[in-house]
């Protein structure tokens, strides 16, 4: 068992930044991958940023290629998502998950644990 709690989410103005944290406690942290998702309002949940499990492999969506930045900490199970440049189109709820069978991917069907998510507000 994974259990997620996200947190750094808020209103911010286009251009900003935000640095969202997910603290994960249960099964060893440094045995799994780590991603990030987000969900507009009526979209589909969409990927955004994935890490290995030792951090040395990251992956990124093209609409966050060069803004985005996904990075964790095993010794304090957290995995962070610094996003600079932020944009309106931005605005969703982020939420980290865990993939502790498939190794690491884009679809959250790969996921089998998921925080409760954090709301993130880009204003034009």
């Amino acid at each position: 068992q994974v259990q997620l709690v996200e947190s750094g989410g808020g209103l911010v103005q286009a251009g900003g930044s935000l640095r969202l944290s997910c603290a994960a406690s249960g099964r060893t942290f440094s045995s799994y991958a780590m991603g990030w998702f987000r969900q507009a309002p009526g979209k589909e949940r969409e990927f955004v940023a994935a890490i290995s499990w030792s951090g040395g492999s990251t992956y990124y969506a093209d609409s966050v290629k060069g803004r985005f930045t996904i990075s964790r900490d095993n010794a304090k199970n957290t995995v962070y998502l610094q996003m600079n440049s932020l944009k309106p189109e931005d605005t969703a709820v982020y939420y980290c998950a865990a993939d502790t069978k498939t190794g690491w991917g884009t679809s959250p069907y790969e996921y089998d644990y998921w925080g409760q998510g954090t709301q993130v507000t880009v204003s034009s």
